[in-house]
């Protein structure tokens, strides 16, 4: 971890204990732990889950994202030793990151959505920026699909109809 003074004093952030969040486990257990988060929040888009997790998750994310932007080989092996499944690694380098080529930081969202009925632990929504833009296109992109499905049912049927009525008025007209 960076070391950082605090303010003039000269005091840095590790020295104080404040540098990791423990989050109640050890330290091999909270990498892991993290690293599976990470991986679900790319695969998925969106998690829930505690809010100190949360804000501690969406750090790693953020650095993930930045270092997916390069796009190289170095990058993507740096990014395979976090995120260790093969396609949500691909899905973070080649489309999560073009969507965020212009943006300077700030990719994540923590929204913050009451307390835990078990334990009363403040819950939150870790997602992606433009996680309602996406959620809003796909959701487009099927309208589209069953209107257009619809309409060539539609259309079949009134072909049916007429080729019936056709040989219907075929079978009616007399014979000379």
């Amino acid at each position: 971890m960076q070391q950082r003074p605090l303010g003039n004093s000269g005091i840095t952030v590790s020295a104080l204990g404040l540098g990791t969040v423990k989050l109640g486990r050890n330290t091999s257990h909270r990498k892991a732990m993290m690293r599976n988060m990470v991986t679900s929040l790319f695969d998925c888009e969106k998690i829930t889950t505690t809010d100190a997790r949360a804000k501690e998750l969406r750090k790693m994310a953020e650095k993930l994202i930045t270092m997916a932007r390069r796009g190289d080989l170095h990058s993507r092996r740096l990014i395979m030793e976090v995120v260790r499944d093969k396609k949500t690694a691909a899905k973070l380098v080649d489309t999560i990151a073009p969507r965020y080529a212009d943006r300077p930081g700030g990719y994540t969202r923590v929204v913050k959505l009451g307390y835990r009925m078990g334990d009363a632990a403040q819950m939150a929504i870790l997602e992606l920026v433009d996680y309602n833009e996406v959620v809003t296109a796909r959701a487009e992109q099927q309208k589209e699909k069953r209107e257009a499905k619809v309409k060539e049912k539609a259309e079949k049927a009134k072909a049916e109809k007429d080729d019936q009525l056709l040989e219907q008025q075929a079978s009616e007209a007399p014979v000379k």
